[in-house]
């Protein structure tokens, strides 16, 4: 009888604690079913010199649930984990190399669980193991959005589920829904056990006593926007002074700021002097811990941030009332528009309070019923081919709600490009004359060539 083998693809630690809490739950079936292989993959831009999975506290406890560790990058050494995909006609050579070189019997049944299907490396192996059955899992805001890009066939019929967090209790991800994949929630308790694990096994870090002895009352988190081209450098330093002092007005005198792994040092050097201007002792965590460790042993009162889901996390596992501030700037900025960011920026901005405003900070519970519509429309928007039965719910929602959704949410000139209510007459001539030139280039361009 062949025996199978789970691959599970893992770029993050929060994403391998998804899957150590799916592991333990028995949402892969009892330990000692099959052989169950962590394939790490590091795609910063640059993984020579980027933080590793490894090196981060709490990753051994979440390997020891594994019987083997290997590496991607190694496995595909030189090319890049985000850049490198099989060519059709090699699938085959390619399965047999990594069957011999990972010690996988040719008979073997090989199951994967990867993240992000759309892109490489999760689609790379889904074509090179081609009969493999296929388990998606989400750790973020994303799962709630739509699919990117339209996967294969082959590759789509093949996904049995798509797992994720709990998130927004009531939101439904939109995620592969066009294909008919159900998703399945990692249960609450199994993941915090997971955090509660990781942040065990951080107690000692030298780094993390400076914070514990000022006592921080809030927690700053950084995104680094700037590296998606989304803000200017200068522009998200600003965002970081802007949540600093959002704490100082809430009456917070110790702060902890926690950027981002590929934050510039002048990030902090910057929020040091408005720390300093605002009466603030701030402490700058520049150390290989997830946020929820930080969480875990600062119990702050608030948390502040963009849209990131670290800030979602602090709700909804750790009862801390959470701010935002900048959602809106950043929103506004997304390029193009079907940009994956966008769904989870719609969802911070439509339920947690913005600080710059004089909202309380808060946590964030079920979603209302007004969430999920929203999210739907938005997601029409995005991918309209793909979630072309949302058109009538998205029209019927436009006619109802876009006079008092914030602008950003829809931008006249995508709803004209749709055809959907809520553009002018003369934005709509716009669009026409725009259609026109491109033809007119693309015919002229057309008659060069012959």
């Amino acid at each position: 009888m062949p025996h199978r083998t789970q691959i599970f693809q893992v770029s993050t630690l929060y994403g391998a604690a998804t899957l150590a809490a799916a592991l333990d739950a028995g949402q892969f079936g009892p330990h000692g079913s099959a052989r169950r292989v962590l394939l790490v993959s590091n795609n910063a831009a640059i993984p020579e010199v980027a933080l590793r999975l490894d090196e981060m506290h709490g990753y051994a406890r979440i390997a020891a649930r594994f019987d083997d560790v290997i590496s991607w990058n190694e496995a595909i050494r030189p090319f890049h984990p985000s850049a490198w995909g099989p060519r059709g006609h090699d699938t085959e050579i390619w399965q047999k190399a990594f069957r011999l070189a990972w010690d996988i019997d040719e008979h073997d049944l090989v199951d994967l669980a990867v993240e992000s299907i759309q892109v490489n490396p999760a689609r790379a192996l889904a074509a090179i193991f081609s009969e493999s059955a296929v388990h998606v899992y989400a750790d973020g805001l994303m799962s709630y959005g739509p699919t990117r890009e339209k996967l294969p066939l082959t590759i789509a019929s093949r996904i049995q589920r798509l797992l994720h967090l709990d998130l927004i209790p009531g939101l439904r991800p939109l995620l592969l829904s066009e294909y008919g994949v159900e998703p399945e929630v990692v249960p609450d308790e199994s993941f915090r056990a997971v955090l509660d694990e990781i942040s065990a096994d951080a107690a000692d870090d030298a780094r993390l006593a400076p914070v514990l002895k000022e006592s921080p009352t809030a927690v700053l988190l950084g995104q680094y926007l700037a590296a998606i081209n989304i803000l200017s450098a200068e522009e998200e330093e600003d965002l970081h002074v802007r949540m600093l002092t959002s704490a100082a007005r809430a009456g917070h005198r110790s702060v902890v700021f926690k950027p981002h792994p590929t934050a510039p040092a002048s990030y902090s050097a910057a929020l040091s002097k408005a720390a300093a201007e605002a009466g603030v002792r701030l402490t700058v965590l520049d150390a290989p811990l997830l946020a929820e460790t930080l969480y875990h042993h600062c119990a702050p009162e608030l948390v502040i941030g963009c849209f990131s889901t670290a800030m979602v996390t602090a709700s909804a596992y750790y009862g801390v009332p959470i701010g935002r501030v900048g959602t809106a700037l950043v929103m506004r900025r997304l390029k193009p528009y079907p940009n994956s960011n966008r769904v989870p920026l719609a969802i911070v901005d439509h339920l947690v309070p913005d600080l710059e405003r004089g909202q309380d900070p808060a946590e964030v519970g079920t979603a209302p019923a007004s969430l999920s519509p929203l999210v739907r429309a938005m997601g029409f928007c995005m991918q309209p081919t793909a979630y072309a039965s949302l058109r009538e719910p998205t029209v019927e929602w436009l006619e109802r709600h876009l006079a008092d959704a914030p602008g950003y949410y829809f931008p006249e000139l995508r709803l004209a490009e749709l055809g959907l209510p809520g553009s002018s007459p003369q934005v709509r001539a716009k669009l026409r004359v725009r259609k026109a030139r491109r033809a007119v280039r693309s015919a002229v361009r057309r008659g060069a060539k012959k």
